[in-house]
């Protein structure tokens, strides 16, 4: 049951995010199922900066090239924070879907 809420809540936020904005999307690595935000732009757009599924966490890099890096949340980065892109040591780039 609770699994069920939790997928259901992902699909709606996650629905609604990417109807209210243009600039949000999903990463490749993840899915509207599991991505779930967990810092939103407080600007003009509500987009994702930060955000995370069952194995990753993802940052949105603002460059066309590569719009976000991604690491694993298994990760072994000294200093490791996850509101801090800086501190992942590891991380890859990722591309829109």
């Amino acid at each position: 049951m609770a699994v069920g809420v939790v997928v259901w809540t992902n699909i709606f936020s996650n629905s609604l995010m990417l109807l209210m904005d243009g600039v949000n999307f999903i990463p490749a690595e993840s899915s509207i199922l599991a991505f779930e935000p967990y810092e939103i732009n407080q600007g003009s757009s509500s987009y994702w900066i930060y955000g995370q599924d069952g194995e990753n966490y993802y940052y949105f890099s603002y460059d066309a090239a590569a719009p976000y890096i991604f690491i694993s949340k298994a990760n072994i980065c000294q200093g490791f924070d996850r509101l801090n892109f800086k501190t992942w040591c590891s991380a890859k780039q990722g591309t829109k879907k």
